[in-house]
């Protein structure tokens, strides 16, 4: 689930004027399939078209080659930012107190090392949870190599250990990689 960060509406191919392209449009020649006039769009930066696998096998388009590319049915003009808006940012010692026990809003916590494969396996859903929680949960991650103190204080012996804090307090701990379903059901306890 990605958040809005700003809302963008073309109307139909019918009711626009003569189609022109603005040069600062990013994918600066989209024009449509079946002899669509091209539309002009304001200009905005980041963003990118996103065409959908079967467009890219069926017509041998590269999504990256947004300057001559063609707009179809299925494609669609994504922010660019929507992967790096919600980021799970590192928690430490330093700021344990601040992010994780201050927090107004419940805190999902991933306790994890780099060393460690199941938490490579558990980054990507832990992720995709902050991104489909904007503004309901904050994720950290904490690396227990580099907080041990932490770590230790709360009994972690295994990780990937996944967290839930709210109001201060521990409420919740999965041990493991786990499925995205498991957190989900955990998370919906605590909002």
């Amino acid at each position: 689930m990605a958040t809005v960060l700003e809302s963008l509406t073309i109307p139909r191919s019918s009711a626009l004027p003569k189609p022109t392209i603005s040069p600062s449009v990013t994918a600066s020649s989209i024009s449509y399939i079946n002899r669509r006039p091209a539309v002009s769009l304001p200009e905005a930066r980041g963003l990118k078209v996103s065409f959908n696998s079967s467009m890219t096998r069926s017509f041998g388009w590269a999504s990256q080659t947004l300057d001559r590319s063609r707009l179809a049915r299925g494609a669609r003009i994504v922010c660019e930012a929507q992967n790096t808006a919600v980021e799970v940012l590192e928690v430490t010692e330093k700021t344990w107190q601040s992010l994780v026990l201050e927090s107004e809003s419940p805190v999902l916590v991933e306790f994890w090392a780099p060393w460690c494969g199941p938490c490579r396996m558990i980054h990507p859903v832990i992720d995709a949870l902050a991104g489909e929680y904007v503004g309901k949960l904050k994720c950290y991650k904490l690396n227990t190599d580099e907080s041990p103190a932490i770590a230790t204080r709360y009994g972690i012996r295994s990780i990937p250990t996944v967290m839930i804090f709210k109001n201060g307090e521990k409420k919740d701990a999965i041990i493991g990689a786990v499925p995205k379903s498991t957190l989900t059901t955990s998370i919906e306890k605590f909002l």
